[in-house]
């Protein structure tokens, strides 16, 4: 399915009024998705958590359709810029869009993807994840929520998966009054389902792993830094599977450390270096990564490519100062157990850490190591992960390659 399928208005009953205050319609008129409880001068019914409503301004003039949820700091997210009723069908075209813009941005023949990412493809708390035949949905609204059956079927005819599972676990559904929860929806799930990227085979715990089970936001960035390791000992801290190592090693790694604090996430890294036929050597360490690199450190242990890739470390924009300072010490000790010459590839995923004040975290820490270093590449999430213009938080990662001297 590959044709974009274009929306059509609807024409159903008027759904209730949210008028804004003063100008706050300013923002949305720009691209941006969300209106905050603070910008609503009234709403002119009683509304339940995923209610569709229309957003009004002063003037009550539409600004847009989106679902309302009265007990959360972002009150309403718009899905359209003008009036449609929220069916199976409308979920089925917003997905098909989605799908057709992947199969264009990604090489042919790719079938591990995001292949919805919420506001970005003007369906908010909503996130599509395929694996082969086998999708990961997170519902992360009320406003999807409520819309979930339907959500189902459209991801059904859409993408025709054997299985979903529903990921239904992030913290983001606290916020919007939603329980948490993981379970299987539709078909059966044996174990870990196996995907392919760029040649490698990776084993994706798609019910139990981090995010829906793979990081697959940072493929380019993996790709497009892989030759750095070759003839070089690498070091892969917060490796998770240890994705980026089997890439390093394919290119000619000389060997690869691996660390991470699970110890489910270092057995998948096994058994997908067994997988890749990879003969490099290679050491698992079972720990902390703040811990094992000042360790390293102290050892005089040195390496070529210095990978770091860290969850989220900012939950919330009172935890942003206390993430950056995290931050500039992870890669305070990277940088000193980079060779000179070396490199390290070093990345932050929280739109809440605005890019420049994560490149001035790496400075603070290239001068706490007392290094130089030159900035090779500054590089962003993949291309089925897209920003779109007036939502600056749908771009969210950044990922920066550094020379060490």
């Amino acid at each position: 399915m590959t044709n974009t399928i274009q929306e059509s208005p609807g024409a159903g009953p008027r759904p209730p009024r949210v008028r804004l205050k003063g100008r706050e319609d300013k923002r949305l008129r720009g691209g941006h998705l969300w209106v905050f409880s603070n910008e609503i001068r009234d709403v002119e019914a009683h509304v339940e958590p995923g209610d569709v409503v229309h957003v009004v301004d002063g003037f009550g003039r539409l600004v847009g359709t989106g679902y309302i949820n009265p007990h959360s700091l972002i009150a309403v997210r718009l899905v359209s810029r003008s009036s449609v009723e929220i069916t199976e069908d409308f979920l089925t075209r917003r997905i098909a869009n989605a799908h057709a813009h992947r199969e264009r941005a990604l090489p042919d023949g790719t079938r591990a993807c995001r292949v919805v990412y919420g506001e970005a493809d003007l369906l908010p708390g909503l996130v599509v994840d395929r694996y082969g035949d086998c999708v990961a949905v997170q519902s992360l609204t009320a406003g999807i929520e409520r819309r979930l059956d339907l959500v189902l079927a459209a991801v059904q005819r859409v993408l025709e998966p054997k299985t979903i599972v529903l990921r239904n676990d992030s913290p983001m559904r606290e916020y919007e009054g939603l329980d948490v929860e993981k379970r299987v929806a539709v078909g059966e799930l044996a174990g870990p389902v196996e995907i392919e990227q760029d040649g490698h085979v990776f084993l994706v715990d798609v019910l139990g792993g981090q995010k829906t089970g793979f990081y697959l936001d940072q493929r380019e960035n993996r790709r497009e830094t892989s030759a750095l390791g070759k003839d070089r000992d690498v070091l892969d801290c917060c490796c998770y599977t240890g994705a980026w190592s089997v890439y390093a090693a394919a290119a000619g790694a000389t060997s690869v450390t691996l660390v991470d604090s699970s110890g489910p996430a270092l057995e998948l890294a096994r058994s997908n270096w067994e997988r890749n036929g990879l003969a490099t050597p290679n050491e698992l360490v079972d720990a902390d990564a703040f811990k094992t690199l000042a360790e390293l450190g102290r050892a005089g242990r040195r390496f070529g490519l210095v990978i770091l890739d860290p969850p989220s470390l900012a939950r919330g924009r009172k935890h942003v100062r206390e993430a950056l300072k995290a931050h500039r010490t992870l890669n305070r000790l990277a940088i000193a157990v980079t060779r000179p010459g070396g490199h390290l590839v070093t990345s932050k995923c929280s739109h809440l850490i605005e890019s420049e004040a994560f490149m001035n975290s790496l400075v603070g820490a290239a001068r706490e190591a007392g290094r130089h270093a030159r900035v090779i590449a500054v590089r962003g999430q993949s291309l089925d992960h897209p920003v779109i213009l007036g939502l600056p938080e749908t771009g969210y990662l950044q990922c920066v390659v550094l020379e060490v001297i």
